[in-house]
């Protein structure tokens, strides 16, 4: 694709990379087959194609975002099954992040969408504020009819239950089991520390059940996804910033062999790490902790599955979620892992589409998303698993909102069917 910015524009670092993107980009129209909204909605401009354009003109004239450029970036759910599908290796998650800066810097939205975007930003990435969020919803439901679509979303998206903190996700180091095979850190995340304790201390079990020491560094919270896909560079800048020292400290001190990331969406995010502070103080530190980020599957897979046989073979139907396939491209680990462990693993058709929960995506976006989620629970269903396994906490709750079949991340499933505890979502299941 041929691209007319000026030297003047090309001086900052973003806009010469989403230069560098867009002369990739042959308009073949290939990515449009995955795209989950132009599934759906039929229109070339919710399409990764369509998007290029907008994004394109916009940037090459430096104007103010129009609302029609800004509606269909923001429909994008940055699954980027986009980029699995390109045969030109077209990096579409830099230039839709950097068209989501430029929005939020130049464009002012309608007052209900500020104030959503700002509550969200100030909510999802602190897990105490997220619990009181929470119950504020429960409180709200009676009232449910009243509000508004997206104020409708979020109280629909409160869970049922809420468990208490847990004491794992503080500060510590859990000694291996056996002899050390490897010294990793944790990242225990920001919502799943609100929505799911059972994920991280199932983790913790099975790392140090196959000779990892696990460190929960000091000072670690969200990744800042949430807020980097809103545009909000200052503040996932901010929010990564404390991660990355608190690891590099790690790393400088007894070592470390892997950051270990359990929610995909976050480990897509933390692996961007480089590219993210390549022109911060904090780029050398950056590149060390992005290079040291795996998925959970990804460490296990190289550890190797200990003995297992404690869990029955339950039939898993296993859902891909977009930041581990596409964003991280692991496909095979999480598959072969279970069925080490003993279980019979299904998966659903379109397992390359998205569920529709994309981070805040349900919230922003709700009809759209409702629709994916239908689709996506339809497809489960089809292969009548008795238990959903899937690697990202927005997918889990997604899902599960409307699955029969309880939905398990896969660590808690591992864990269980190489000694852990039996899941306590499993309680009561067929």
């Amino acid at each position: 694709m041929q691209t007319n910015f000026t030297e003047a524009q090309l001086r900052d670092a973003a806009t010469a990379r989403s230069n560098e993107v867009l002369r990739t980009c042959v308009h073949c129209g290939f990515c449009t087959a995955t795209c989950p909204t132009y599934q759906l909605l039929g229109d070339e401009l919710d399409g990764p194609r369509g998007r290029i354009y907008l994004i394109k003109e916009m940037l090459e004239t430096g104007r103010t975002p129009d609302a029609k450029t800004v509606l269909h970036v923001d429909r994008c759910l940055s699954c980027l099954a986009c980029m699995t599908t390109c045969p030109s290796g077209v990096h579409y998650m830099h230039l839709v992040d950097h068209a989501r800066e430029y929005i939020e810097r130049n464009y002012k939205r309608p007052l209900p969408d500020r104030a959503l975007r700002w509550l969200l930003a100030r909510i999802l990435p602190y897990p105490t504020r997220f619990r009181l969020a929470i119950l504020g919803a429960w409180a709200g439901r009676p009232f449910r009819r009243l509000l508004p679509g997206k104020l409708r979303a979020m109280l629909d998206f409160a869970p049922a239950t809420l468990p208490p903190p847990s004491a794992w996700d503080e500060p510590q180091t859990f000694p291996a089991q056996g002899p050390k095979r490897m010294r990793v850190a944790l990242m225990t995340g920001c919502a799943q520390r609100a929505l799911d304790t059972d994920i991280n201390e199932a983790t913790i079990r099975l790392l140090t059940r196959h000779g990892c020491e696990v460190v929960i560094a000091e000072g670690i919270g969200c990744c800042g996804a949430l807020t980097h896909h809103m545009g909000k560079t200052e503040m996932a800048h901010h929010a990564a910033a404390r991660n990355i020292r608190a690891w590099a400290r790690e790393m400088d001190g007894a070592g470390l062999d892997a950051v270990v990331i359990n929610t995909s969406g976050c480990g897509t995010t933390v692996k961007d790490y480089g590219h993210m502070f390549r022109n911060d103080p904090l780029a050398k530190d950056a590149a060390r902790v992005a290079s040291a980020a795996k998925d959970v599957t990804e460490v296990m897979a190289e550890l190797g599955l200990g003995p297992a046989g404690h869990a029955p073979a339950l039939r898993v139907a296993y859902h891909a979620a977009c930041s581990l396939q596409h964003g991280q491209k692991i496909t095979s680990h999480p598959k072969a892992l279970l069925r080490a462990a003993g279980f019979e693993v299904v998966e659903p058709a379109e397992g390359h589409l998205c569920c529709g929960s994309a981070g805040t995506y349900n919230l922003m976006q709700p009809e759209i998303s409702a629709q994916l989620k239908a689709r996506k629970v339809a497809n489960i269903e089809a292969t009548q698993p008795q238990v959903v396994a899937a690697g990202n906490i927005g997918c889990m709750m997604q899902i599960a909102s409307a699955a029969s079949a309880p939905v398990l991340h896969t660590a808690e499933l591992l864990d269980w069917a190489t000694g852990g505890p039996k899941p306590a979502k499993l309680a009561g299941a067929r």
